[in-house]
């Protein structure tokens, strides 16, 4: 009978060999930083990230957007995100609509051109998250999608899609996109601080290991 501390060393080894594959990959670093980039611009525009996600992923939503209106490591001034979580909202469309109405409809409310969503789906299908990239390019907003698997049904449909090839488990997945999400911060964070015509850097020098390690 495994230990449980041997069932620890092996959860941990195995996020620690999802996150080498993960980061062992030029493309996935690229994509990163393009959808550091993309969301910087927009935020430097006057314009807002919205977020969305089910379950895990809807946590994940939310911390992605309270470090923005908040802080992640350094004091700075408040940034423009929001999560679809309101639960009023959430109830009330969902009942009179179908849930998987209840992130298009936000977006139809509140999103205008310029803005960014992030929509986070870890096997790639959920149909929410479908509906609000349906709806953010009725608005002409950018995408950027955080998926897991294939990327399933939401496979080349975002401007900047950030993938975690991981087909066993969804919480595998949802580790990556965790340490995604802060890395975008953390490169927002240095795109805001810097005067546009010194940003020049690859992905490899805003990307370290030892960042995301």
């Amino acid at each position: 009978m495994q230990t449980l501390q041997s069932l620890i060393y092996t959860e941990l080894t195995g996020a620690q060999t999802e996150l080498s594959t993960f980061m062992d990959n030029p493309a996935n670093l690229a994509a990163v930083e393009a959808a550091a980039r993309l969301m910087a611009d927009a935020l430097r525009g006057g314009h807002k990230i919205i977020s969305c996600g089910n379950g895990g992923s809807h946590c994940d939503a939310m911390h992605f957007a309270e470090e923005l209106s908040g802080r992640y490591r350094n004091d700075r001034p408040a940034l423009a995100g929001l999560a679809i979580s309101d639960s009023s909202h959430l109830s009330c469309v969902g009942n009179d609509y179908g849930y998987e109405f209840v992130f298009s409809r936000f977006i139809e409310g509140l999103g205008q051109s310029g803005d960014v969503l992030l929509g986070i789906s870890t096997s790639g299908n959920s149909a929410n998250v479908i509906r609000a990239v349906d709806a953010a390019r009725q608005k002409r907003m950018a995408v950027v999608l955080l998926t897991g698997n294939d990327g399933g049904q939401l496979a080349g449909r975002a401007d900047v899609e950030i993938r975690v090839p991981h087909f066993s488990y969804a919480d595998r997945i949802q580790e990556i996109h965790g340490m995604v999400i802060h890395i975008l911060i953390l490169l927002i964070e240095t795109l805001m601080a810097a005067p546009v015509e010194t940003i020049d850097y690859q992905a490899d020098q805003l990307i370290k290991p030892s960042i995301i390690a």
